[in-house]
């Protein structure tokens, strides 16, 4: 079963929705944008999220010290990496957690995927040349990978359908494709999610 990240919580009820959709994962947004949280406000939520809802810390080019305390602090159980970090900086990471860690990717021509799979990172995250501004990539481009992936980049409910018909990921991601005026919309939510359960 493919499994569904939602991105970008940013406030308590939004974590009701998700509680209520039951996606695998959740996205806190350390990095700067729109959907930036504090480690307080990432933890208020971590503490009414669902036990069985994976939360994952979202970061560029982050201080491994910061990343390491929201680690051991419980607030974040996955790492997601979307700047220039390199194998030595995620080996480090996965040495001072025990902690999956995702390699963010832009897929910008036939083959980036395949060169990216060689990164020490547990999982990739395939996503457009503008990561994060919920514009899809050309999905031929990803070819077959032996490392699990993330589909990221434009996913909505219009074109979810299309997209897991001509890639198998381990997981879709998605954030303003469940949106309505720049916040999470819990009908949105729970419809992609049960198209996605759906095939």
């Amino acid at each position: 079963m493919i499994k569904i990240k939602i991105c970008g919580m940013s406030r308590l009820c939004d974590i009701d929705a998700v509680n209520d959709a039951k996606p695998e994962y959740i996205g806190f947004v350390f990095a700067e944008s729109r959907r930036k949280v504090t480690p307080q406000k990432a933890l208020e939520m971590r503490e009414k999220l669902d036990a069985d809802i994976i939360p994952v810390g979202v970061f560029v080019n982050g201080d491994l010290e910061k990343i390491v305390s929201l680690a051991r602090r419980g607030i974040i159980d996955v790492i997601q990496l979307h700047g220039s970090e390199t194998g030595d900086y995620i080996g480090r990471l996965k040495e001072l957690t025990d902690k999956p860690v995702i390699k963010a990717v832009a897929v910008l021509n036939e083959g980036d995927a395949q060169k990216s799979a060689k990164t020490p990172a547990d999982y990739l995250l395939l996503d457009g040349e503008d990561g994060g501004k919920g514009k899809p990539f050309n999905w031929d481009w990803i070819g077959k990978l032996e490392k699990p992936f993330f589909l990221a980049g434009g996913l909505c409910r219009e074109n979810i359908g299309t997209a897991l018909e001509k890639v198998k990921p381990y997981a879709v991601d998605v954030s303003s494709g469940v949106e309505t005026d720049g916040f999470k919309d819990p009908a949105k939510i729970k419809e992609f999610i049960r198209m996605v359960r759906n095939g």
